[in-house]
């Protein structure tokens, strides 16, 4: 059975993620050292990002985010992949909707301007919102 081209975005991001994953640990590890502040188990998130750096929690904050709002578009895009909808203006969309989320985590993990951030965020969901509604369009056969 041959896979739907949308597919390549999705396994994109994933791959994205991990590099992201990786990042914050190469990050995190070293300033958790710097700190020389013993890591007690019952440490808090909070309690810890007070001894490490911004720059550093930055890498960890858009891992997380990476796990919110790209669960609906890996939803959608293999909706779109189960409907046989998986390419063309869909497919571009995908990419677009990809390369925003990448150059999200580029803007959080290197200076965090939270205005530029946000602006890179809203552009990225209004993609979003019209794959899936594109999605819905082709489920319901509109």
């Amino acid at each position: 059975m041959p896979t739907s081209p949308i597919l390549q975005p999705v396994i994109a991001l994933v791959l994205w993620t991990f590099v992201m994953w990786a990042w914050l640990y190469a990050t995190r590890i070293p300033a958790i050292a710097a700190a020389k502040k013993p890591m007690d188990p019952t440490m808090t998130a909070a309690d810890l990002n007070a001894v490490i750096p911004a720059r550093v929690r930055w890498k960890a904050d858009n891992y997380n985010h990476l796990h919110e709002q790209p669960t609906l578009f890996y939803a959608v895009a293999i909706t779109l992949a189960v409907a046989g909808a998986g390419a063309g203006w869909n497919l571009w969309l995908a990419w677009t909707y990809v390369t925003i989320r990448v150059v999200h985590s580029l803007v959080q993990a290197l200076g965090n301007v939270i205005l530029v951030r946000f602006s890179v965020f809203m552009v990225g969901s209004v993609v979003l919102l019209i794959l899936s509604v594109r999605a819905a369009m082709a489920v319901f056969g509109v």
